[in-house]
């Protein structure tokens, strides 16, 4: 069983940084995507960026160029580093892992695991 465990989150003014991570255990599978999600209070969960296990990296129109996500295999941990924070950006952020994924999608639909959330605050 995949298990995902997100931290980092907190509060910040807008202009601010957060850097979130998620710890991945119980799976053996190298083909497996991470995604980061984030869902609003009202709103539907969106996907904010996610990576393959080759690197490669998809990101949300809204958040290209403000946010990384990278990984470190021999942690199993990912990793989205948040830059110039605004208020929109506020949500609850979800780690999700998909197995043996073969391309790289932002589709929450697609992800098999999913942790249980940091809460992100951007003040204006």
């Amino acid at each position: 069983q995949v298990q995902l465990v997100e931290s980092g989150g907190g509060s910040v003014q807008a202009g601010g940084s957060l850097r979130l991570s998620c710890a991945v255990s119980g799976s053996d599978d190298s083909s497996d995507c991470t995604g980061w999600f984030r869902q609003a209070p009202g709103k539907e969960r969106e996907g904010v960026a996610a990576i393959g296990s080759d690197g490669l990296v998809r990101y949300a129109d809204s958040v290209k160029g403000r946010f990384t996500i990278s990984q470190d295999n021999a942690k199993n941990t990912q990793y989205l580093q948040m830059n110039n924070l605004k208020p929109e950006d506020t949500g609850m952020y979800y780690c999700a892992a998909r197995v043996g994924c073969t391309y790289v999608t932002l589709m929450s639909l697609r992800y098999d695991y999913w942790g249980q959330g940091t809460q992100v605050t951007v003040s204006s």
